[in-house]
């Protein structure tokens, strides 16, 4: 192969990486008047593991301050409970079939996802006061499923997960100001 053909390929990579990762940085920007939308990169289980971490230290030490900045910055805890939100919102097109041994990853990530979103929702140094619906049902499935994450357990509450999920994002989506 001569030096030329490489050369055009290479810089036809280049072009290609290029275009790549400048359409993702279009997309890291996205948003809706409703939250985070299907557009919205998903979360690693690692952001919900460190909300799950979260304390109340943490998040004063973060800002005195209750609300965000005079620029429009997101009020202190605001971000933690956004990206948990869209790591919920994520699993919304997923389901599988209870029994049918599919369901032990969706499950689990459901459960994951709710857990996390508590967490942050706990530790906005805004006060959970601002979401006590939202964790209030969260509660409620804590209590239903009695620390009992297992495949079979969650599949037996497979309604309350999803339940809980469903009504969790659209008190979400209804109240924007709550985590923006």
């Amino acid at each position: 192969m001569s030096v030329r053909i490489r050369t055009r390929r290479n810089a036809a990579a280049l072009a290609a990486a290029a275009a790549l990762v400048a359409s993702l940085a279009g997309c890291s920007e996205a948003a809706t008047p409703q939250g985070p939308g299907g557009d919205v990169p998903q979360g690693a289980p690692s952001v919900h593991e460190s909300a799950d971490r979260a304390g109340t230290t943490e998040v004063a030490a973060e800002t005195a301050g209750a609300g965000g900045d005079a620029q429009g910055a997101p009020p202190p805890g605001a971000e933690k409970v956004r990206d948990a939100f869209a790591g919920l919102q994520a699993t919304l097109d997923d389901t599988c079939t209870p029994g049918a041994g599919d369901c032990a990853y969706f499950l689990g990530r459901v459960n994951e996802e709710l857990t996390g979103l508590d967490a942050s929702m706990k530790a906005d140094q805004r006060g959970s006061g601002r979401f006590e619906e939202p964790l209030a049902w969260t509660a409620a499935l804590r209590t239903t499923l009695a620390g009992d994450t297992s495949t079979a357990n969650l599949e037996k509450h497979f309604k309350d997960l999803t339940g809980t999920r469903d009504r969790v994002n659209t008190w979400m989506q209804d109240h924007p100001e709550d985590y923006r």
